[in-house]
Order: structure tokens, then sequence, then C-alpha cells
């Protein structure tokens, strides 16, 4: 691998430059950035809005289901929901068998959402502005090959 410094910094970063997680985190922290500066206002943060798409989509999804969908285990997703909740856009449901929530969005968050994925819309223009389309969807594909290697 190349030893290249960081342009601009006069540091020796060894191999850094050259390993994917390295890249990985410092996009995720690029992308997070803009992120917070467009969104943040709103009180969202990007995992947050994975939560309410999700929910708004599948209407009635189970904290289960959802903790997988998401990655979290399900203790680390209650006080996301109970946050969700607590500040009226989200809504349990007690479901059919008893033992599970029904999770759905009230009107305010549906409100919400509608906010949040105008302003990600333009936040995800920003971040790809320098590619093509085309380089842009082989970003995505190839982010994607990352979560399930051969």
């Amino acid at each position: 691998m190349a030893q290249r410094p960081r342009p601009g910094d006069g540091l020796e970063h060894g191999i850094l430059p050259d390993l994917i997680g390295y890249q990985l985190r410092l996009a995720q922290l690029a992308v997070f950035r803009d992120f917070e500066r467009t969104v943040g206002d709103l009180g969202v943060s990007p995992g947050r809005v994975g939560v309410l798409v999700l929910v708004n989509g599948n209407p009635g999804i189970t904290q289960s289901r959802l903790a997988e969908a998401v990655g979290l285990d399900r203790s680390t997703l209650v006080p996301v929901l109970d946050d969700l909740e607590r500040r009226g856009f989200v809504e349990r449901r007690r479901g059919m068998d008893r033992r599970t929530n029904g999770l759905s969005l009230t009107a305010s968050g549906k409100q919400l959402l509608g906010r949040v994925k105008r302003r990600i819309a333009a936040h995800e223009r920003r971040m790809v502005s320098g590619m093509s389309e085309t380089e842009r969807a082989q970003l995505v594909a190839l982010l994607a090959k990352l979560r399930s290697p051969a």
C-alpha cells in the first residue's frame, strides 16, 4: 500500500489512506456533519430518520422486526422509540397476541418525516455533487457489497 500524506495536514498517515474502514469513517463523518447542518434543528439523527421511514412504510411493524431492520438490539431501540413516542411522532398499539406492540407514525410523525425527507434530498444532492449518476449508483452498489462479503 502506498504511504501518502493527507494533503495539507503535514502528517504521515502511513497505511490509513488505503484502508477501506478509514475512508468509510472519514466519509461517514462528512455525511453526518452535513446531515446535522441540514436536518439537526428538527431534532432527529440519521438513525431516528431510519426508524421513522421504516415505521411509515410498514405500519404495525413490531419492535423486534424494526430492531432487526435497523441493526439494533431491542434494548437499544426501546429508548429511541420511547423518545419518539414522548415527542408525539410514533405510537405503540397492542398487537393481536398481546405480547407485541405494533408501531405507527402519528400525524405529527408523518409531518416531521415529510419535512425531513425534503431536507435529506438536498443533503444527498450536496453529498454526491461531484459524482455522476453512474458513479453514485456504483458507490451504493459497492457499499452494499461490503455489508455482505462473499
